[in-house]
Protein backbone atom coordinates (compact mmCIF):
# COMPACT_ATOMS: atom_id res chain seq x y z
CA UNK A 1 0.00 0.00 0.00
CA UNK A 2 0.83 3.33 -1.53
CA UNK A 3 0.25 6.58 1.59
CA UNK A 4 -0.06 10.06 1.56
CA UNK A 5 1.09 12.59 4.43
CA UNK A 6 -1.64 14.39 5.99
CA UNK A 7 -1.19 18.61 7.18
CA UNK A 8 -1.44 16.78 10.77
CA UNK A 9 1.53 14.64 10.87
CA UNK A 10 -0.42 11.15 10.40
CA UNK A 11 -0.69 9.48 6.62
CA UNK A 12 -3.29 8.07 4.95
CA UNK A 13 -3.62 5.48 2.15
CA UNK A 14 -3.86 6.11 -1.75
CA UNK A 15 -6.83 3.71 -1.77
CA UNK A 16 -9.03 3.25 1.20
CA UNK A 17 -12.54 0.71 0.84
CA UNK A 18 -16.17 2.26 0.67
CA UNK A 19 -18.44 0.52 2.48
CA UNK A 20 -22.00 2.23 1.73
CA UNK A 21 -24.84 -0.37 1.49
CA UNK A 22 -23.04 -2.96 2.88
CA UNK A 23 -24.74 -3.93 6.36
CA UNK A 24 -25.51 -6.85 8.58
CA UNK A 25 -23.67 -10.36 8.07
CA UNK A 26 -22.89 -9.31 4.18
CA UNK A 27 -21.15 -6.50 5.01
CA UNK A 28 -19.28 -8.22 7.46
CA UNK A 29 -18.21 -10.25 4.98
CA UNK A 30 -17.36 -7.99 2.43
CA UNK A 31 -15.03 -6.16 4.98
CA UNK A 32 -13.50 -8.97 6.21
CA UNK A 33 -12.66 -9.66 2.59
CA UNK A 34 -11.32 -6.42 1.62
CA UNK A 35 -9.37 -6.51 4.68
CA UNK A 36 -8.04 -9.70 3.95
CA UNK A 37 -7.30 -8.56 0.35
CA UNK A 38 -4.96 -5.64 1.42
CA UNK A 39 -7.11 -2.70 2.25
CA UNK A 40 -6.07 -0.52 4.82
CA UNK A 41 -8.65 2.32 4.59
CA UNK A 42 -12.56 1.71 5.16
CA UNK A 43 -15.08 4.25 5.02
CA UNK A 44 -18.28 4.57 6.66
CA UNK A 45 -20.36 6.63 8.38
CA UNK A 46 -23.37 7.40 10.75
CA UNK A 47 -25.68 7.89 8.32
CA UNK A 48 -24.65 4.46 6.47
CA UNK A 49 -25.76 2.29 9.85
CA UNK A 50 -22.85 0.08 9.30
CA UNK A 51 -20.57 1.29 12.14
CA UNK A 52 -21.27 -1.99 14.17
CA UNK A 53 -20.47 -3.61 10.95
CA UNK A 54 -17.71 -2.15 10.31
CA UNK A 55 -16.34 -2.83 13.80
CA UNK A 56 -17.17 -6.17 13.52
CA UNK A 57 -14.99 -6.66 10.80
CA UNK A 58 -11.96 -5.21 12.45
CA UNK A 59 -12.43 -7.26 15.52
CA UNK A 60 -12.54 -10.34 13.36
CA UNK A 61 -9.26 -9.24 11.56
CA UNK A 62 -5.92 -11.04 12.64
CA UNK A 63 -4.40 -7.10 11.56
CA UNK A 64 -2.97 -4.72 14.11
CA UNK A 65 -5.56 -1.75 14.71
CA UNK A 66 -2.92 0.62 14.33
CA UNK A 67 -2.76 -0.60 10.34
CA UNK A 68 -6.29 0.19 9.94
CA UNK A 69 -7.38 3.50 8.97
CA UNK A 70 -10.92 3.81 9.66
CA UNK A 71 -13.11 6.67 9.05
CA UNK A 72 -17.02 7.84 10.08
CA UNK A 73 -18.84 10.71 9.63
CA UNK A 74 -21.24 12.88 11.21
CA UNK A 75 -24.75 13.52 10.26
CA UNK A 76 -26.42 16.95 9.70
CA UNK A 77 -28.92 16.17 12.30
CA UNK A 78 -25.87 16.44 14.83
CA UNK A 79 -24.25 19.86 13.82
CA UNK A 80 -24.68 21.29 17.50
CA UNK A 81 -21.55 21.12 19.37
CA UNK A 82 -22.65 18.72 22.39
CA UNK A 83 -24.58 16.34 19.80
CA UNK A 84 -21.40 16.25 17.95
CA UNK A 85 -19.46 15.00 20.71
CA UNK A 86 -21.79 12.59 21.92
CA UNK A 87 -22.25 11.39 18.18
CA UNK A 88 -17.96 11.11 17.68
CA UNK A 89 -18.75 9.16 21.33
CA UNK A 90 -21.61 6.76 19.73
CA UNK A 91 -19.66 5.82 16.53
CA UNK A 92 -16.67 4.75 18.92
CA UNK A 93 -19.16 2.50 20.80
CA UNK A 94 -20.90 0.97 17.93
CA UNK A 95 -17.33 0.44 16.24
CA UNK A 96 -15.96 -0.68 19.81
CA UNK A 97 -12.60 1.31 19.20
CA UNK A 98 -10.92 3.39 20.81
CA UNK A 99 -10.31 6.32 18.51
CA UNK A 100 -11.30 6.91 15.14
CA UNK A 101 -8.70 7.75 12.48
CA UNK A 102 -10.44 9.88 10.61
CA UNK A 103 -13.77 11.73 11.32
CA UNK A 104 -15.51 14.05 9.10
CA UNK A 105 -18.91 16.31 8.72
CA UNK A 106 -20.75 14.74 6.48
CA UNK A 107 -22.31 17.60 4.38
CA UNK A 108 -22.36 21.63 4.97
CA UNK A 109 -25.46 22.11 5.38
CA UNK A 110 -25.42 25.52 4.45
CA UNK A 111 -29.02 26.44 4.60
CA UNK A 112 -29.11 25.64 8.52
CA UNK A 113 -25.59 27.19 8.70
CA UNK A 114 -23.95 25.18 12.07
CA UNK A 115 -21.12 23.49 10.46
CA UNK A 116 -18.88 25.80 12.24
CA UNK A 117 -20.19 24.63 15.72
CA UNK A 118 -19.93 21.08 14.71
CA UNK A 119 -16.04 21.62 13.40
CA UNK A 120 -15.02 23.20 17.00
CA UNK A 121 -16.57 19.87 17.90
CA UNK A 122 -14.18 17.85 15.78
CA UNK A 123 -11.51 20.23 17.01
CA UNK A 124 -11.92 19.37 20.36
CA UNK A 125 -12.65 15.58 20.08
CA UNK A 126 -8.92 15.61 18.19
CA UNK A 127 -7.55 17.33 21.30
CA UNK A 128 -9.12 14.50 23.40
CA UNK A 129 -7.70 11.58 21.34
CA UNK A 130 -10.80 10.87 20.47
CA UNK A 131 -9.99 10.80 16.45
CA UNK A 132 -6.38 11.60 15.28
CA UNK A 133 -7.67 13.57 12.17
CA UNK A 134 -10.36 15.64 11.53
CA UNK A 135 -11.38 16.63 7.93
CA UNK A 136 -14.98 17.44 5.72
CA UNK A 137 -16.94 16.07 3.35
CA UNK A 138 -18.84 17.77 0.87
CA UNK A 139 -17.38 21.23 0.94
CA UNK A 140 -16.49 23.62 -0.95
CA UNK A 141 -13.90 26.62 -0.61
CA UNK A 142 -16.35 29.04 1.13
CA UNK A 143 -17.23 26.23 3.80
CA UNK A 144 -13.77 24.97 4.39
CA UNK A 145 -12.45 28.85 4.68
CA UNK A 146 -15.04 30.18 7.11
CA UNK A 147 -14.45 27.15 9.56
CA UNK A 148 -10.88 28.04 9.12
CA UNK A 149 -11.68 31.73 10.25
CA UNK A 150 -12.78 29.96 13.38
CA UNK A 151 -10.98 27.89 14.36
CA UNK A 152 -7.53 28.24 12.85
CA UNK A 153 -7.69 24.58 12.07
CA UNK A 154 -8.06 23.07 8.24
CA UNK A 155 -9.16 20.08 7.69
CA UNK A 156 -6.90 17.28 6.99
CA UNK A 157 -9.04 15.90 4.15
CA UNK A 158 -11.85 16.97 2.26
CA UNK A 159 -14.36 14.20 0.51
CA UNK A 160 -16.19 14.57 -2.37
CA UNK A 161 -17.80 13.51 -5.57
CA UNK A 162 -14.96 12.93 -7.88
CA UNK A 163 -15.26 11.09 -11.13
CA UNK A 164 -14.33 10.84 -14.93
CA UNK A 165 -17.56 13.18 -15.60
CA UNK A 166 -16.86 15.27 -12.75
CA UNK A 167 -13.48 15.86 -11.53
CA UNK A 168 -14.32 18.80 -8.79
CA UNK A 169 -11.29 20.82 -10.52
CA UNK A 170 -11.52 23.78 -8.36
CA UNK A 171 -11.98 21.85 -4.98
CA UNK A 172 -8.96 20.17 -5.72
CA UNK A 173 -7.09 22.95 -6.92
CA UNK A 174 -8.25 24.34 -3.26
CA UNK A 175 -7.36 21.52 -1.12
CA UNK A 176 -3.99 21.02 -2.63
CA UNK A 177 -3.40 24.94 -2.61
CA UNK A 178 -4.18 23.94 1.39
CA UNK A 179 -2.36 20.78 2.00
CA UNK A 180 -5.90 19.46 2.50
CA UNK A 181 -6.04 16.01 0.78
CA UNK A 182 -9.04 15.20 -1.18
CA UNK A 183 -10.93 12.20 -1.60
CA UNK A 184 -13.64 10.71 -3.67
CA UNK A 185 -16.64 9.12 -2.87
CA UNK A 186 -18.08 7.76 -5.82
CA UNK A 187 -14.88 6.99 -7.58
CA UNK A 188 -16.34 4.75 -10.02
CA UNK A 189 -19.37 7.21 -11.06
CA UNK A 190 -22.37 5.03 -9.84
CA UNK A 191 -24.29 3.77 -13.03
CA UNK A 192 -20.94 3.42 -14.89
CA UNK A 193 -21.68 5.63 -17.75
CA UNK A 194 -17.81 6.58 -17.75
CA UNK A 195 -16.99 3.06 -18.91
CA UNK A 196 -18.77 3.41 -22.43
CA UNK A 197 -15.73 6.57 -22.96
CA UNK A 198 -13.56 5.70 -25.74
CA UNK A 199 -10.90 7.44 -23.95
CA UNK A 200 -11.01 5.28 -21.14
CA UNK A 201 -11.63 1.88 -23.28
CA UNK A 202 -9.06 2.94 -25.41
CA UNK A 203 -6.36 3.84 -22.12
CA UNK A 204 -7.48 0.38 -21.09
CA UNK A 205 -6.41 -1.75 -23.82
CA UNK A 206 -3.00 0.63 -23.99
CA UNK A 207 -2.24 -0.28 -20.60
CA UNK A 208 -3.71 -3.48 -20.43
CA UNK A 209 -5.63 -2.53 -17.22
CA UNK A 210 -9.46 -2.79 -16.70
CA UNK A 211 -11.84 0.11 -17.14
CA UNK A 212 -11.88 0.78 -13.38
CA UNK A 213 -8.20 0.48 -12.89
CA UNK A 214 -7.31 3.13 -15.60
CA UNK A 215 -10.02 5.21 -13.48
CA UNK A 216 -8.76 4.55 -10.21
CA UNK A 217 -5.28 5.36 -11.16
CA UNK A 218 -6.30 8.81 -13.02
CA UNK A 219 -8.06 9.57 -9.25
CA UNK A 220 -4.41 8.79 -7.49
CA UNK A 221 -2.41 10.69 -9.46
CA UNK A 222 -4.63 13.47 -9.19
CA UNK A 223 -3.52 13.55 -5.59
CA UNK A 224 -6.95 11.87 -4.63
CA UNK A 225 -8.23 8.97 -2.89
CA UNK A 226 -10.78 6.46 -4.15
CA UNK A 227 -12.43 5.03 -2.00
CA UNK A 228 -14.36 2.02 -4.77
CA UNK A 229 -16.83 -0.31 -3.15
CA UNK A 230 -16.74 -4.15 -4.00
CA UNK A 231 -18.45 -6.81 -2.46
CA UNK A 232 -16.73 -9.52 -4.73
CA UNK A 233 -13.40 -10.54 -4.00
CA UNK A 234 -12.16 -10.45 -7.72
CA UNK A 235 -13.01 -6.79 -7.83
CA UNK A 236 -11.53 -5.62 -4.59
CA UNK A 237 -7.78 -7.38 -5.73
CA UNK A 238 -8.93 -5.49 -8.98
CA UNK A 239 -9.66 -2.19 -7.89
CA UNK A 240 -6.22 -2.56 -5.76
CA UNK A 241 -3.93 -3.51 -8.25
CA UNK A 242 -3.08 0.13 -10.22
CA UNK A 243 0.60 0.63 -8.40
CA UNK A 244 2.34 -0.72 -11.07
CA UNK A 245 1.86 1.79 -14.16
CA UNK A 246 1.23 5.46 -14.70
CA UNK A 247 -0.80 7.86 -16.64
CA UNK A 248 0.93 10.36 -18.85
CA UNK A 249 0.06 14.18 -18.41
CA UNK A 250 -1.69 14.04 -21.64
CA UNK A 251 -3.34 11.02 -20.55
CA UNK A 252 -4.37 12.14 -17.70
CA UNK A 253 -5.97 15.32 -19.18
CA UNK A 254 -7.87 13.21 -21.43
CA UNK A 255 -10.08 11.70 -18.93
CA UNK A 256 -10.25 15.11 -16.89
CA UNK A 257 -11.74 16.83 -19.82
CA UNK A 258 -14.59 13.88 -19.70
CA UNK A 259 -15.84 16.31 -17.46
CA UNK A 260 -20.11 16.86 -17.89
CA UNK A 261 -21.42 19.13 -14.55
CA UNK A 262 -24.54 17.86 -15.25
CA UNK A 263 -23.88 14.69 -14.16
CA UNK A 264 -22.84 16.03 -10.99
CA UNK A 265 -25.16 14.25 -8.31
CA UNK A 266 -25.58 16.73 -5.64
CA UNK A 267 -24.94 20.56 -5.11
CA UNK A 268 -23.36 21.56 -1.52
CA UNK A 269 -25.21 24.51 -1.37
CA UNK A 270 -29.07 22.50 -2.09
CA UNK A 271 -28.44 19.59 -0.78
CA UNK A 272 -29.47 19.15 2.95
CA UNK A 273 -28.51 15.66 4.87
CA UNK A 274 -30.22 14.63 8.14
Amino acid sequence: MEYFNLNDGYRIPKIGFGTYKLNGSDGVFAIDEALKNGYRLLDSAVNYENEGCVGRAIKNSAISRDEIFVTSKLPGRDHKYHKAINQIKESLYCMDLDYLDLYLIHWPNPQEDKYVEAWQALVDAKKWGLVKSIGVSNFESEHINKIYEASGVYPAVNQVELHPYWSSQKVREFDDAHQIITEAWSPLQRGGDAFKEHVISDLAKEHHKSLAQIILRWETQLNVIPIPKASSSNHQLSNLDIFDFKLSQNELDQITALDKIEERRFDPNQHQEF
